[in-house]
């Protein structure tokens, strides 16, 4: 069983991505919502949403979507659902660069230490963090949410702005 909470933190932890009422989107377009009675709904492709539909009996399809409810998700199906249909909404351009953050592979222009070690530098980069400008602009509690930042690659980073003049926020 999933939270509202465990859907947030899932949907907020991809890059460009806003939330007003119960609802996420990414560039203006929504992606991820979840009513009042507990019900997640996921933009997804006609195969994703197959899928969901398949893998839970619960589940519902809609045009365009396919929704279920919450308490009949594990914490692992939501990320995925929620990430396809990240995917399935966000530009091309924009997709692609997370795909090559879940690769491991930073842009060019990235000054990330390697010191933070993969794990958290695939987190940063799949949250959209791909400089230490912009991890300054985030806390050391955000970071630590973040699944692959632990305090040592926090640490490091603190570090690195520090040498720069620079701090997290």
């Amino acid at each position: 069983m999933t939270t509202v909470a465990q859907l947030r933190k899932a949907a907020l932890g991809l890059p460009e991505v806003e939330e007003s009422t119960g609802s996420f989107s990414v560039r203006g377009k929504t992606f991820a919502s979840v009513t009042g009675d507990g019900w997640v709904e996921v933009r997804l492709s006609d195969a994703d949403a197959a899928a969901t539909v398949a893998a839970h009996p619960t589940a519902e399809r809609l045009a365009g979507s396919a929704r279920v409810p919450l308490a009949d998700v594990d914490g692992q199906q939501l990320n995925w659902l929620v990430r396809r249909a990240w995917f399935h909404g966000a530009p091309q351009r924009l997709a692609a660069a997370l795909a090559d953050a879940d690769a491991g592979t930073a842009p060019a222009g990235s000054d990330l230490p390697a010191a933070i070690g993969r794990p958290a530098t695939r987190a940063l980069l799949g949250a959209g963090l791909s400089t230490l400008d912009l991890v300054a602009t985030r806390s050391a509690d955000e970071l630590l949410a973040l699944h692959g930042v632990g305090p040592k690659a926090v640490r490091v980073l603190a570090e690195a702005l520090a040498e720069r003049g620079s701090a997290l926020r």
